[in-house]
């Protein structure tokens, strides 16, 4: 390997672009792809090379990281990469894909020969600019040591899982961790809105909650974006309402009913619905009023 580990990033969202950035700052060798060509080229003053497609992204790269809309857009990106993969390259799948798309995208990676590495991470926008994510990691010993730089740069803490990536076990410990981020998100928003409704200050209800058990950072931060009106996205909507259907249709095959994680799904689809997909999913706040 050389002395240099070199990454293709594939999807440059929020979530991808903070990654390629960190890449960037540790000295690796980064190229990177976007749909969207646009948003992928200010990481060229990072020291990123913008590729115009994912095989001109992927060819001779150490590790190829996903980090797609959803595990469709992922499989798409590697197909059309497929001419440039080399056998035994590393594949950092971070996209929260579901478990059954993971199931297509683990033959694909046993097609082409790629050592496949079940890798989404816990955290959004602030955490992954810092390089503070959480990454849940399933996938082969062989691929760790190479896999090791670009993990470091990314995240602040590896929790390795499984040795087979393809058994989805980090990708189900992730829907898992999201269940509670989105119920969360939920009733923080449900509860803001009733305090509107019965005409309760809401800084009444968090003084009251201060310090106390039911109170939680992740609960004053979406409380803080409602409250101020700033729903600049850290994890939009519409992608809140993907996850909250995978976790859905995770719990329909494990024979498991979501009644909650399923209330929550629609709030956010009518939030969606209502023009607030590409905001903040705090933003789940206006589902709790007529149009």
């Amino acid at each position: 390997m050389p002395d240099t580990t070199s990454v293709a990033v594939l999807g440059t969202g929020i979530m991808g672009a903070a990654m390629a950035r960190n890449l960037c700052r540790a000295g690796l060798d980064v190229r990177v792809w976007n749909r969207t060509r646009a948003k992928a080229e200010p990481l060229a003053a990072d020291g990123a090379r913008i590729a115009d497609d994912p095989a001109a992204a992927v060819e001779g790269a150490d590790v190829v990281l996903t980090m797609l809309y959803d595990g469709s857009a992922a499989l798409e990106a590697m197909r059309a990469a497929a001419s440039a993969l080399g056998p035994g390259t590393v594949w950092a799948q971070s996209t929260t894909a579901g478990l059954d798309a993971l199931e297509s995208l683990a033959a694909f990676a046993a097609e082409h020969d790629l050592l496949f590495v079940d890798a989404p991470v816990l955290g959004t926008r602030q955490p992954a600019e810092q390089g503070q994510l959480t990454v849940l990691a399933a996938g082969p010993g062989e691929a760790r040591t190479v896999l090791a730089p670009v993990l470091d740069a990314v995240g602040s803490r590896v929790v390795w899982i499984a040795d087979d990536g393809a058994g989805g076990a980090a990708s189900r410990l992730k829907l898992v961790c999201n269940s509670w981020v989105l119920a969360v998100n939920n009733a923080t928003a449900e509860a803001l809105a009733l305090a509107e409704g019965l005409d309760v200050a809401p800084q009444g209800f968090l003084d009251a909650i201060e310090g106390g058990a039911l109170d939680c950072r992740y609960l004053r931060t979406k409380a803080a974006a409602i409250m101020s009106g700033d729903y600049a996205p850290n994890f939009t909507v519409t992608t809140a309402a993907k996850d909250a259907r995978l976790i859905v249709e995770a719990g329909e095959r494990a024979g498991v009913r979501l009644d909650v994680a399923e209330a929550g799904a629609a709030r956010l689809r009518r939030a969606e619905q209502l023009g607030h997909g590409d905001e903040d999913m705090a933003a789940s706040w206006f589902a709790s009023f007529p149009d």
